[in-house]
């Protein structure tokens, strides 16, 4: 069954370090995707989704135009970020591992997602929605983001490790199989 993300109730959010000893978190407000999933065989569904790099948001105007920046995700030359899954391997109990690469700029790198199917069921408007939630961590640097300042104190910044969650609200696109069959 095909599914499309609900961009209005759906949320992609990431957090690093900053000075080494705080949390800056932000979010992005435009995306898009999609995922194809087996219900009989969740190992053959697939997953592919776009950020609109632009829509970065920081809560603070200066940080995310330099994040927009050619110091950082250079949204003039590359202003989406892309991904698409390999391979899905289950770990029981709705928890899957999502491996995909995404292609941040002009680099592309296998990531990992960790994923729970919340479950699903029936709008008020009879539209068949599903829940999912991700995360992953991935190193910025692997993605050509090196930009850093060095701490008189010592260590950095702006820190490597970025940590991803996505909170994914999707909305079937076909009947399910049971319901093709009784129309």
């Amino acid at each position: 069954m095909n599914w499309q993300i609900d961009p209005t109730h759906t949320s992609i959010e990431f957090s690093v370090k900053h000075m080494m000893f705080t949390t800056v978190r932000g979010q992005f407000r435009s995306f898009d995707g999609n995922l194809s999933i087996d219900p009989h065989n969740p190992t053959n569904s697939r997953v592919e989704g776009s950020i609109d790099v632009a829509s970065i948001d920081t809560g603070e105007e200066q940080r995310d135009a330099h994040l927009r920046s050619g110091d950082f995700f250079d949204v003039e030359n590359y202003p989406k970020m892309f991904f698409r899954s390999t391979r899905i391997e289950p770990l029981g109990a709705n928890q899957y591992k999502v491996y995909g690469e995404m292609t941040i700029k002009d680099v592309t790198r296998e990531i990992v997602f960790h994923i729970a199917d919340e479950g699903q069921g029936q709008d008020p408007w009879g539209n068949q929605r599903r829940g999912i939630s991700a995360e992953t961590k991935l190193n910025r640097k692997d993605f050509g983001l090196t930009w850093n300042v060095a701490l008189e104190t010592g260590g950095w910044l702006v820190g490597d490790e970025i940590k991803v969650s996505i909170e994914l609200q999707l909305v079937a696109q076909e009947q399910p199989e049971a319901e093709a069959v009784a129309a």
